[in-house]
């Protein structure tokens, strides 16, 4: 077992990402993790992330903690609020948004390949 503490927690730069935090909780080189990595991310009003991900072959599972965060695909707009929770198929594209007036935190949940 490993505990990690948020007062711990390092942030990154996320490529395609803007006006947002990203924090990674676990993942291989903070917990040993192998199978997948957990980040926490903050949204200010306005920030988001770029198209992405058509390409990527990894699952990814969206859970809001805080806020609302608004999420695109070719076909579908999902509005997320705090408690609801998007999963994202291997090489579905995505862009994110927060289109409110108040921050937003999501945990982002993603597969290592292989």
């Amino acid at each position: 077992m490993k505990k990690v503490e948020i007062k711990d927690l390092k942030g990154y730069a996320a490529p395609g990402h803007f006006g947002m935090t990203a924090m990674r909780i676990h993942g291989t080189e903070e917990t040993g993790a192998t199978k997948f990595w957990m980040g926490l991310s903050h949204f200010l009003p306005g920030g988001g992330a770029e198209w992405a991900y058509e390409d990527s072959p990894l699952e990814k599972v969206y859970h809001v903690l805080d806020g609302e965060i608004t999420v695109k695909s070719k076909t579908e707009t999902f509005v997320l609020r705090k408690g609801d929770t998007l999963y994202l198929e291997p090489n579905e594209g995505r862009e994110v948004v927060n289109a409110a007036n108040m921050p937003a935190s999501m945990l982002v949940i993603i597969n290592y390949p292989g």
